[in-house]
């Protein structure tokens, strides 16, 4: 068995490699699309969570925070109690801005003097950062100007914004926006290997040959996910170096993690692949399959629109796809030192998927056999 299986996967390796055009594809394309991309980034802000924890209780203070939960753009409120809450709203993603109250913000105004409002985002999402702090500073504007048409004052603003970011404190576009788009290129690069894999053969008229073989369905199965999952890696890994010594984006967590849960994330989309591989006749038919999968797949995913932004429909659909999962994970992994537990809250998710995916694929060709 180990004597085919290796020589499955030395011929497969070997294809991919002999051909100029797929070396291109799938080795040097995708970290060039990441260094493109990555400057292209953008995000849709609405539904927004938002976390109060207002700790002056006055009248002028209880009007501000009403003025923020009434505003559109935040559907979801939770109300804190102490500071030690704010780092856990934001770090679990239960809120994505927080808005604090000081103790002293009616006596402040009362007395003539400026009172500072500050809010806490979650930088992970730089776009959305900034255009929730612009949000922020509209609502405040229109405070201070009721508040000054009732007492009019010598110049100073009633209230005055002091914003704090976690994880990504300069709002950059290319910190938030890398880990999401290293997610789908992976998900690009296992899509490509797995889904030539048996239309080329195809094509070439191998595929019956290697069916009629003493390879049995499982050790084809295996002979074709192996070389498949060292490409993807090899390329995850050249990404993963031009990501934090090109773009600068910091890694603060396990890279052991990053690359255990990819492997599980790599064997749902390889089986997948293989899926839509057996399907297809020719390798222009096994483009159009990625296609038609990947970009329902990479809009559910919460790369460009948030999860929570969609219906609670399309949310439980977006939990069976493997890329939702991932992206969470580099996001995770990328800009903060997210705990394993939290990983593995999401690996168990693609574990099942790719359970599913490959013992698809590997009734596919169980089918072609009979």
């Amino acid at each position: 068995m180990w004597t085919r299986l290796y020589a499955l996967i030395k011929k497969e390796l070997w294809a991919n490699i002999q051909d100029r055009q797929t070396r291109f594809l799938l080795l040097v394309a995708p970290p060039f699309l990441l260094l493109i991309y990555a400057f292209a980034l953008t995000q849709e802000v609405k539904n927004v969570s938002l976390a109060v924890f207002n700790q002056d209780q006055g009248i002028e203070s209880r009007e501000l925070v009403s003025r923020f939960v009434g505003a559109p753009t935040f559907t979801k409120i939770t109300y804190l109690e102490s500071d030690s809450d704010i780092g856990e709203v934001i770090e679990s993603q239960a809120a994505l801005m927080v808005l604090h109250i000081q103790p002293d913000f009616s006596k402040r105004l009362a007395r003539g003097e400026t009172a500072n409002v500050q809010i806490i985002l979650d930088g992970r999402r730089s776009n959305v950062a900034q255009i929730l702090a612009g949000y922020a500073g509209e609502i405040v504007a229109t405070f201070n100007a009721e508040v000054e048409a009732r007492a009019p004052r010598n110049g100073n603003p009633p209230s005055e914004i002091v914003s704090r970011t976690y994880f990504n404190p300069n709002f950059d576009s290319i910190w938030s926006g890398t880990p999401g788009l290293f997610a789908g290129l992976i998900a690009t690069v296992g899509f490509m290997v797995s889904a030539f894999s048996v239309a080329r053969e195809r094509e070439l008229g191998s595929f019956e040959q290697l069916l009629v073989s003493p390879l049995r369905p499982f050790e084809i199965l295996v002979g074709k996910t192996i070389p498949a999952l060292i490409i993807a890696m090899t390329s995850a890994l050249a990404m993963l170096i031009l990501s934090i010594l090109v773009l600068g984006v910091p890694f603060e967590g396990s890279v052991l993690l990053l690359f255990a849960a990819m492997t599980l994330y790599l064997a749902a989309i390889i089986g997948i692949g293989l899926f839509i591989s057996s399907l297809a006749s020719t390798q222009q038919q096994a483009i159009i399959g990625i296609f038609m999968y990947m970009v329902p797949a990479v809009l559910l995913s919460g790369y460009a629109t948030p999860v929570e932004n969609m219906p609670d429909w399309l949310q439980t659909v977006a939990q069976t796809n493997p890329v939702t999962h991932f992206i969470a994970i580099c996001r995770g992994v990328f800009l903060k030192a997210v705990p394993a537990g939290d990983v593995v809250g999401h690996m168990w998710p693609m574990l099942g998927i790719a359970f599913v995916t490959l013992s698809a694929g590997a009734w596919m060709f169980r089918r072609k056999l009979s």
